[in-house]
């Protein structure tokens, strides 16, 4: 029989790390099934696994790294991987509390990892993820995580360590019910604490070999009761990271806690993850933006998140949107929407998660840019790989999104619908004004810092000096060739007056072409322009 090990090294670490993702993998769906806390929308599990998978990226890419250096990387090394990866990474309420977690263990496992170190690392993990939750309930991962700690107080051997902390664990989380009075009416368990439950039974099975008793499925589905505690709450889910000093998320946290509710700021050293619920999501990212550099800006609409966990959709749209303005009116219209701002496009693996997000079995993708190709077409193979039917209309500024938008019908037949879609982006020309950064050549001369550059379809057309004036010059010349309707999307930093100048312009001299104005908010390029 193998010696029971003494200390947790990095081997341990990378495989709990694979374990806890594997494991997660195989009760996503059960965990997903009784989340109705604090919002019934059927995803703490894979939040959780998502959560899980982007800290094994993150073990994974430093085991690459060392190997092609020469060098092997210490359990301190890999546990902080494992900690970051997860902060990067994190997704939902229980997600952003497990990379809190994750983080407060690798602070006491960087100076030592045997099972006192590991006694204090549980201890810290779920002091740390406690502070982070900005008004803490009973009932939920976070008891599950102080019963853990509570469990292995005394120390010890490190499988034994570890074994109690897992029990303490599973005992506390049959107790939730009795805490927590939606899940009591639900009759389930808290679906974050059992993730927890999760996580800690891989990191038994990493130390000795064999793995804890699989939980029990639930017997039947939540059932709560209609109108109490169903959804009530705010409308949307933000989430973002957030480069920002200590004392600027200290103000952050006050302002997002007046704004909304299931706030949870997790992460320290100038990088932080921002969750929280609010009904007006570009006052949350506008709150990011004063305290810091927020990016990776993801705004969930709940929809009116019904008391039963949602069943898949027929057929759903996600969009990527350069805006939260643009964000919210999209999510308002049934989209499941990523924000895309300057310098900090969404990876392959962030629209992947955005098309499950969406809970349909028939997914459009609308990318809204030329630059997410690639990215587009790897997140629609692998959400193909999994079963979701996907198509991916190839949309390269978000006015010919917002016109695929405006004539899709989940009623009809799925390849009718793209085709539909398709063709309305496909008829919408698109421009773009942005201002120069610095001296540089373009298709129609030299540009210096400061000038105004009017974009269409992607290429320099007109060079100016005025926002309003280039406006005029790129309009007319788009009108030049016919259109019925003009789509003007605005930033939040444009002049007040540009929008009804162009409108007066518009109606001045195309007496027969209609405009809309929509606001993108924070984030995104001066002026849109679509021309239908």
């Amino acid at each position: 029989m193998p010696r029971a090990p003494q200390t947790l090294d990095a081997e341990a670490v990378r495989s709990w790390c694979a374990g806890a993702l594997e494991a997660l993998g195989r009760e996503r769906e059960e965990i997903d099934a009784i989340n109705v806390y604090p919002v019934a929308d059927g995803d703490t599990g894979t939040n959780l696994y998502l959560t899980v998978e982007s800290a094994a990226r993150s073990v994974t890419a430093l085991a690459e790294a060392a190997e092609a250096a020469g060098e092997r990387p210490d359990v301190a090394q890999v546990i902080r991987a494992m900690a970051h990866g997860a902060l990067l990474g994190a997704r939902g309420n229980s997600g952003t509390i497990l990379s809190q977690l994750l983080r407060g263990m690798a602070a006491v496992l960087a100076e030592g990892s045997d099972g006192d170190h590991l006694a204090r690392a549980f201890a810290e993990a779920a002091d740390a993820a406690r502070q982070a939750v900005a008004h803490p309930v009973e009932g939920t991962v976070l008891t599950v995580a102080c019963a853990a700690a509570e469990a292995c107080a005394g120390g010890g051997p490190l499988v034994t360590v570890a074994t109690t902390a897992y029990e303490g664990a599973r005992s506390a989380l049959e107790r939730t019910p009795g805490q927590l009075d939606v899940l009591r009416r639900a009759g389930v368990v808290d679906a974050g604490g059992r993730g927890l439950v999760t996580v800690l039974g891989a990191l038994v099975a990493s130390l000795t070999g064999e793995a804890p008793a699989r939980l029990a499925a639930p017997a039947h589905r939540p059932v709560l009761d209609p109108g109490c505690d169903g959804w009530g709450g705010p409308g949307y889910e933000v989430i973002y990271l957030l480069e920002a000093e200590d004392r600027a998320v200290e103000r952050l946290r006050t302002r997002l806690d007046a704004l909304g509710e299931s706030l949870v700021v997790v992460g320290g050293d100038g990088l932080w993850n921002v969750h929280v619920h609010v009904d007006d999501a570009g006052a949350a990212v506008e709150a990011g933006v004063e305290a810091g550099r927020p990016y990776r800006i993801r705004i969930t609409h709940f929809e009116g998140a019904a008391a039963q966990p949602r069943e898949p959709v027929q057929r759903a749209v996600v969009a990527v949107l350069p805006g939260e303005g643009l964000a919210g009116l999209c999510a308002e219209a049934g989209a499941t929407t990523l924000l895309a701002l300057p310098g900090a496009p969404p990876t392959g693996a962030e629209l992947a998660e955005a098309i499950r997000r969406a809970h349909a079995r028939e997914v459009v993708l609308l990318p809204n840019d030329t630059e997410l190709r690639q990215a587009a077409a790897a997140a629609v193979e692998q959400a193909r790989a999994e079963g979701i039917r996907v198509a991916l209309i190839p949309t390269r500024a978000a006015v010919q999104g917002i016109a695929a938008l405006a004539v899709h019908e989940p009623d009809r037949r799925f390849d009718e619908d793209v085709v539909a879609m398709s063709a309305a982006a496909g008829a919408t020309r698109y421009a773009e004004l942005a201002v120069a950064e610095h001296q540089s050549f373009t298709s129609v001369g030299v540009c210096q810092a400061g000038d105004v550059l009017g974009l269409i379809e992607g290429d320099v057309a007109v060079i100016g000096q005025d926002l309003t004036t280039t406006a005029r010059t790129v309009l007319d010349r788009m009108l030049s060739a016919g259109g019925e309707l003009v789509t003007l999307v605005v930033a939040a930093d444009t002049p007040p007056d540009l929008a009804p100048t162009l409108e007066r312009h518009v109606r001045a001299t195309h007496l027969a072409v209609d405009t809309t104005t929509y606001e993108a908010g924070a984030g995104a390029p001066a002026l849109l322009i679509g021309v239908e």
